[in-house]
């Protein structure tokens, strides 16, 4: 009850009540230009003087040890949480310059652990998405390599996934969450350890749908296995809320003594430790 009742007295989330109609977010580029940042209750800055710049429709992964600062870039691009210094900016705009509905209408996550609601796999799906026809959904689903599955169950589209996805498996949920966003035509999308419990095949499938059909927007993919991320257009590699090393994965490999080397190195140990 004490945790409702501080919850309750949160303040509503500020934000200007009309977008900027001078422009509009529709390519997708995003600058941290000297960013601090701290979290709620903490003296230590997780970032400071963070500066970053990406493209409208670059691929970026993101990798790192935990705690480093990777899903923290992700909660400020959608202001989750007010930086204490420096902006950010989407095509230009600054976020706290437009409506935060607006603004998060404009991105699209898919988490390692997706959130499903209690009805239909079709509602799950096309949730998000108004006016949005059957075929367009099937066709989403088969690009997200779940139409399959749903067509072989009793009742198809109409199964109801239980609380929470309760009755899909971690990868059926993740593959929902992404067929979702294919629906979805927001320019800049976030897959934040979306194919964590995938297979390889299924895994590198999906991948090379999202190269294809998403080859017009802004794609961040954060993972920690690393095979997520060796197609991308460039790699940041995070520490202590900073980017230590940044460029694609044939010239980081190159660095012996580099994070992203060793960090590569490592998971090749485990899985042939975990094969043997």
């Amino acid at each position: 009850m004490e945790d409702l009742v501080t919850f309750m007295e949160v303040p509503v989330e500020v934000g200007r009540d009309e977008v900027v109609t001078a422009k509009s977010i529709d390519g997708g580029s995003i600058v941290f230009k000297n960013v601090d940042f701290r979290y709620p209750g903490q003296e230590k800055l997780l970032y400071h003087n963070f500066n970053l710049s990406i493209a409208a429709g670059e691929r970026i992964g993101v990798v790192g040890y935990s705690g480093g600062g990777k899903t923290t870039f992700i909660k400020l691009l959608q202001r989750l949480y007010e930086i204490d210094r420096g902006t950010i900016k989407i095509d230009g705009i600054n976020i706290k310059d437009v409506n935060i509905e607006y603004l998060r209408n404009h991105i699209s996550i898919v988490s390692q652990e997706p959130l499903l609601f209690h009805r239909t796999l079709l509602e799950n799906i096309s949730y998000g998405n108004e006016n949005v026809c059957l075929a367009d959904i099937h066709d989403a689903a088969k690009r997200a390599r779940i139409h399959d599955f749903i067509t072989s169950l009793p009742d198809g589209y109409d199964t109801v996934v239980g609380e929470r996805g309760l009755r899909l498996s971690g990868g059926e949920k993740q593959r929902v969450a992404i067929a979702r966003i294919m629906l979805r035509q927001t320019p800049i999308i976030v897959l934040d350890e979306a194919t964590s419990n995938l297979d390889s095949i299924s895994e590198a499938e999906i991948q090379n749908e999202i190269e294809t059909g998403w080859s017009d927007r802004t794609l961040i993919v954060i993972a920690h296995r690393l095979s997520s991320v060796r197609y991308m257009d460039r790699i940041l590699v995070f520490a202590e809320g900073q980017i230590v090393e940044e460029g694609d994965h044939a010239s980081l490999i190159l660095k012996k003594q580099g994070n992203y080397r060793t960090l590569m190195d490592k998971q090749n140990r485990y899985r042939r430790q975990g094969e043997v």
